[in-house]
């Protein structure tokens, strides 16, 4: 990064999760209602505080279940609003549960539209993101690529306790006991939600298969109205070959945990076949038949 702009928030958690040391998982995490968090950025305080967040009507979020496009999706409303602002937006903002109570307070003072991101399983999203019709954007990645991506996560990310091997990792994926809880749990609760009028699914496999498509999409539903043309100038600056080669400049040193691949089909090269079947097992025990696990095209994607 240039040291020599002033370093944003963002920049300084970044700074904060490069400078933790790898403990043991009791060190690093904590569970609030069954669920595993980081305890190293997020706290019960600043949950209990979001439960009484002021969202605003035109208020932007993006809601994903970790390494399912977080990153990429925030970075494509980010260059939207700058465009439609005809300004360089300074991205200054971490996602909604990361930081302190101060941290929260700083949301009050920022101008609108405001852009969110959360990994909050939905009836942890502060519930004014529904009453006030906020836009929201739910993002989904088939699951079994996004198990390759978060143990590769896990590996790289400070914050995080490292796994001895895939296999163990996926123990413990398959049963709902990594950060953030189940996969399975996560999507079938937001199936829920699918039809309210201010909320909008979309895939990471669509978004990589027919970008410009879905970055019309995104633009429509957010109330960003955007040229052609300036879709593509936000199709060329998203792309994840430039957000990979410019992660250094938004990442720090962690540019490569947050970009790594950002490919479909990568479990095959780690999944045993065994593995492929109990995900199998989840997905039509949780998912089958439901909206969402229709709209995650499992046969084409999750199949051998």
């Amino acid at each position: 990064m240039d040291q020599s702009k002033q370093k944003t928030d963002r920049d300084m958690f970044l700074d904060k999760l490069q400078a933790i040391t790898k403990t043991s998982a009791e060190d690093l995490l904590f569970n609030y209602k069954g669920v595993l968090y980081p305890s190293t950025i997020c706290s019960e305080e600043l949950f209990e505080a979001l439960e009484i967040f002021a969202a605003r009507d035109d208020d932007l979020l993006i809601a994903t279940y970790p390494k399912c496009g977080t990153n990429w999706v925030i970075q494509i409303l980010h260059e939207m609003v700058s465009i439609i602002k005809n300004q360089e937006t300074v991205f200054d903002h971490p996602m909604i549960e990361f930081g302190s109570l101060q941290t929260l307070e700083k949301h009050t003072e920022r101008l609108s539209p405001r852009i969110f991101s959360s990994h909050l399983k939905v009836q942890m999203i502060p519930k004014s993101f529904f009453e006030k019709k906020a836009k929201i954007l739910m993002v989904m990645r088939n699951p079994k690529d996004a198990a390759v991506s978060f143990f590769n996560f896990y590996k790289s990310m400070p914050a995080l306790p490292t796994y001895e091997s895939w296999n163990v990792f996926f123990k413990d994926f398959i049963n709902g006991n990594v950060c953030y809880g189940s996969y399975f749990d996560y999507v079938a609760e937001w199936d829920k939600h699918i039809d309210e009028e201010n909320v909008m699914v979309v895939t990471f496999e669509d978004m990589k298969t027919d970008f410009p498509t879905q970055l019309k999409k995104i633009s429509e539903f957010m109330r960003l109205p955007l040229t052609n043309e300036q879709l593509c100038t936000v199709e060329s600056r998203t792309s994840f070959t430039s957000m990979k080669e410019k992660s250094e400049d938004t990442h720090g040193k962690l540019g490569d945990a947050f970009f790594r691949k950002g490919q479909i089909g990568d479990w095959k090269n780690i999944f045993t076949e065994e593995q492929s079947k109990e995900v199998d097992e989840k997905f039509q025990q949780h998912l089958a038949g439901t909206k969402l696990g229709n709209l995650l095209n499992y046969a084409k994607y999750c199949k051998l």
